[in-house]
């Protein structure tokens, strides 16, 4: 039976939903100085990342110090409240949004992209022939000089005063490519703003999911506007999971600037104790991490979601042992070219058609509302519950639309061929969009994609569609925005759509968020070039994003000089990986007692589940033995134990980062 779309029910949120500019305010404020920040503290001191991560820590460390400021003023100022807990809270998803664009969600990579084919062109590689034909003259700064300083650094930069590099910076070098890319980058953050007002309903609403990394920042903006914070901080089990994390990073600490102190390892290489060949060999790499952050996230998201992250990675690991036991010995040269960020073997292309299928399962779930969505967009349907929107329904339609429409012009004028343009933005927005569910309901902190949008494309169609520019401008454009997700965008905008639920007029939100994150951009790319051309990207922490852009080129030139076809092992897999996330929706939907969520098979060769999974098991049974032996009423106690874990870890990770500003290194806390 089709089911009736209700008004929104109450917002979880306390308060009268007024959005004061102060929160606002605070909120731009703090993330412009954290995207600022950011290139320098992550690139050049090498420390504690500041908006790594779909939780990072500038945002909730800030979080933390606004609350217990603001309780200072009420008490000083007579309960008046300056700003509120559902306030501070928007302020903090702004936050979120912002700092990611700093790193990973663009600006980490994005100039090393543009640059690398020229600066890293040789004789050997031939790519000044071969690959800089490929891509449009706009893309790349035309001077030399301001590419060889973008490496080595300004004769002299490491003496000079910032006000001084940012003077000294070939500004007009840069406007091209910059007005270039920055048409490609608003036109794809319209139309993600667009598709999370469009599609947000039936998530938050009709499939009322649950929020993992959204638990603690409520529970704790929660006490706040009920006056009793401070019993929620004083509780006997919050100040033991608390003093967990204090004490294992106060002794870690002291002994990484002071190896004489003993120290607590917190990684276990398990790998050692399983055999590097036979059934049990996909085990070999296997490490065990204790992150207490991690582990209280683990707890409080639901049981089958925790459950199939780490069974699911433990399943992948067991299967590459697998089958070569039962005679399948693939060749490594059956993969063929890639661009997946940790894509190794074959067999992990199962995620592909897992992918697919998942995506297909969400359409089918939300077929209602997506019908009612194209009513309503149409003039057709009832307008009552327009007002909880970020942008009205018409409007976002036709926005999304638009955009889509603009990046479609934009990628065949870099020289996609149109049908190629249209499956490119399709695949990675599919990607995307699973994306989006595995870290919002699985609570997944950071994660990775394992296959590249373009990889099920080649799987499927080869690489000839795309022709030799075609593929170069696919592989730059995914690579930017669509294929590293540590800090993607999306995640976080539907996560400050759930927060900003039930607040007046929204459209102030909407509004704020766009100047936010245009804020972020300009803020960002000013800050990666100034920390550039000050000390080299040489000698910077960039390993990363130089090693995956470089290899990104190396695999187009593969392609442009040795075309690949559809091959019947990658196909195999994608197969094998469809008819397996079949079988996972059918049995998840259709039966109250199927134990799987199938987002774990979405993650099972992530990199990220290599750190996470046994923060997933160790939170997934210790949330079954809670629940079990202690009932509802012991989970509300023990909850707060766990609140404490990532509460005390994100306060020492903090504190570490302050102290690794004004010292020789920085102590990492979270992963990088």
């Amino acid at each position: 039976m089709k089911p009736t779309l209700e008004p929104p029910p109450p917002p979880e949120i306390a308060g009268d939903g007024r959005i004061r500019l102060r929160a606002v305010a605070l909120g731009l404020i703090s993330g412009l100085a954290i995207c600022v920040l950011t290139p320098f503290q992550n690139a050049h001191r090498m420390g504690t990342p500041l908006g790594g991560g779909q939780f990072p820590l500038a945002p909730f460390y800030l979080l933390l110090w606004a609350m217990a400021a603001s309780l200072l003023l009420r008490a000083l100022f007579r309960g008046r409240r300056f700003l509120t807990g559902r306030e501070l809270l928007l302020a903090w998803a702004l936050m979120v949004l912002m700092t990611g664009i700093a790193w990973t969600g663009l600006a980490r990579g994005f100039f090393i992209q543009l640059t690398a084919p020229a600066y890293f062109a040789s004789a050997e590689n031939r790519w000044e022939e071969i690959l800089l034909p490929l891509l449009p003259e706009s893309w790349v700064p035309q001077s030399r000089q301001a590419i060889e300083t973008f490496y080595n650094g300004l004769p002299g930069g490491r003496q000079m005063g910032w006000w001084e590099v940012l003077s000294a910076v070939p500004w007009s070098a840069w406007i091209v490519p910059l007005a270039d890319w920055a048409i490609f980058v608003g036109l794809s953050w319209g139309l993600m703003i667009c598709i999370v007002s469009l599609l947000s309903r039936q998530p938050l609403y009709n499939e009322r999911m649950n929020f993992p990394l959204l638990r603690v920042p409520f529970l704790l903006q929660e006490a706040f506007d009920e006056n009793r914070l401070t019993a929620m901080l004083l509780h006997r089990f919050f100040l033991a999971g608390v003093l967990v994390p204090v004490v294992l990073h106060a002794l870690n600490g002291l002994s990484f600037y002071n190896p004489s102190v003993p120290s607590i390892p917190t990684v276990l290489l398990a790998g050692k104790y399983f055999p590097k060949t036979g059934l049990f060999s996909g085990f070999v790499k296997l490490k065990v991490y204790f992150y207490p952050a991690f582990l209280g996230f683990a707890f409080l998201t639901a049981k089958p979601v925790s459950f199939s992250l780490w069974f699911f990675f433990l399943a992948g690991c067991l299967l590459s042992g697998l089958l070569p036991v039962l005679g399948l010995q693939i060749p490594a040269a059956a993969l063929g070219t890639t661009f997946g960020p940790t894509l190794s073997r074959v067999e992990e292309m199962q995620v592909v058609g897992a992918n697919l299928v998942f995506f297909a399962f969400l359409a089918w779930l939300a077929r209602f509302h997506l019908f009612d969505l194209l009513r309503r967009a149409l003039g057709r349907g009832p307008r009552e519950t327009e007002e909880a929107e970020w942008i009205a329904t018409r409007g976002a339609f036709w926005g999304m639309v638009a955009c889509g429409a603009g990046l479609l012009g934009w990628l065949v004028r870099a020289g996609l061929p149109p049908l190629a343009a249209a499956l490119l933005l399709g695949a990675c927005l599919i990607f995307l969009l699973v994306a989006v569910r595995v870290v919002c309901q699985g609570g997944i902190t950071y994660f990775t994609l394992t296959a590249a949008p373009l990889d099920g494309l080649i799987a499927f169609f080869g690489s000839r569609p795309f022709t030799a520019a075609g593929l170069a401008v696919a592989a730059v454009v995914q690579k930017v925005l669509f294929l590293d997700l540590r800090e993607a965008l999306m995640p976080a905008l539907l996560h400050a759509r759930k927060v900003s639920d039930g607040v007046r007029r929204p459209r102030r939100v909407a509004f704020a968020v766009g100047l936010c994150l245009a804020l972020a951009a300009v803020s960002s790319c000013v800050a990666m070039l100034g920390v550039a051309y000050k000390f080299g990207v040489r000698d910077l922490s960039m390993d990363w994003a130089l090693r995956t852009s470089l290899s990104m080129y190396e695999g187009v030139v593969r392609l442009v000089q040795s075309p690949s076809e559809p091959g019947r092992w990658t196909l195999s897999f994608v197969a094998a990986g469809a008819g397996l996330m079949l079988l996972l929706v059918i049995g998840y939907h259709r039966f109250y007692w199927w134990p799987i969520h199938p987002i774990g098979y979405l993650t099972a060769y992530s990199s990220a589940m290599g750190i996470l999974w046994f923060s997933f098991f160790l939170g997934w049974l210790a949330n079954v033995l809670c629940l079990r032996y202690a009932g509802s009423a012991g989970y509300r106690d023990l909850r707060l134990f766990f609140v404490g874990l990532i509460v005390g870890d994100f306060f020492m990770a903090g504190n570490w980062a302050l102290y690794g500003l004004f010292s020789y290194a920085s102590y990492l806390v979270l992963p990088e």
